[in-house]
C-alpha cells in the first residue's frame, strides 16, 4: 500500500512532520528543566564550598558537606551527559523533520530509490533521537536518586539535632 500524495490528502506531510516536531518540543522542555538543574548543583557546590572554606573544625556537619560535593560533581557530570542526549536529539527530530518533507515530496513521484533511502534516513534520525530522549531521562532519574539520597541525609542530621 502506497501513501497518499501530498496532492490526494494534503495532512500526509503534516503527519509525517508532526511526531519529530512533539519529540523536538519534549526533548527542548527537558534541556529546559536539565539546565535549571545543573545551575541549582552549581549553585550548591558553590555554597557548600563556602561553608567548608568557612569551617575550621572537623565535625558531622563537616564530613556530611563533603559526601554532598562528592555526589554534586556526580550529579553535575550525570546532568552534562543527559544535556547532551537531549541536545542529539533535539538535533535528530530536527533532521527527521526535515527529511520526511523531502521524503513527502519524492512519494508522489517515480523515484522509488531515492524514496527509500530518505525514507531510511529519516527513520534512522528519528530512532536515534528517540534513543537519545530516552537515555537523558534515564540519567535524569540517576541525577534525582542521587539528589534524593542528598536529602535524606540531610533530613536525618537536623533530626538528630532536634533529638
Amino acid at each position: 500500500m502506497l501513501m497518499a500524495s501530498p496532492a490526494e490528502n494534503p495532512f500526509a506531510v503534516l503527519t509525517l512532520i508532526a511526531a519529530p516536531a512533539v519529540f523536538t518540543n519534549a526533548s527542548s522542555l527537558l534541556v529546559l528543566g536539565t539546565s535549571n538543574r545543573l545551575a541549582r548543583v552549581v549553585d550548591r557546590t558553590r555554597f557548600i564550598a563556602r561553608e567548608l572554606h568557612g569551617s575550621p573544625k572537623r565535625d558531622e556537619v563537616t564530613n556530611l558537606w563533603i559526601n554532598h560535593l562528592s555526589r554534586l560533581e556526580t550529579r553535575g557530570a550525570i546532568l552534562v551527559r543527559a544535556l547532551s542526549f537531549f541536545y542529539i536529539s533535539i538535533g535528530c527530530f530536527a533532521a527527521a523533520s526535515l527529511v520526511s518533507l523531502l521524503g513527502a515530496v519524492l512519494g508522489s513521484t517515480q523515484y522509488r530509490l531515492p524514496f527509500v533511502a530518505v525514507a531510511g534516513i529519516g527513520f534512522v534520525a528519528g530512532t536515534i533521537g528517540f534513543v537519545g530522549l530516552a537515555a537523558g531521562c534515564v540519567l535524569l532519574v540517576q541525577e534525582t536518586r542521587l539528589a534524593l539520597r542528598s536529602m535524606s541525609e540531610e533530613a536525618e542530621l537536623a533530626k538528630s539535632w532536634a533529638k
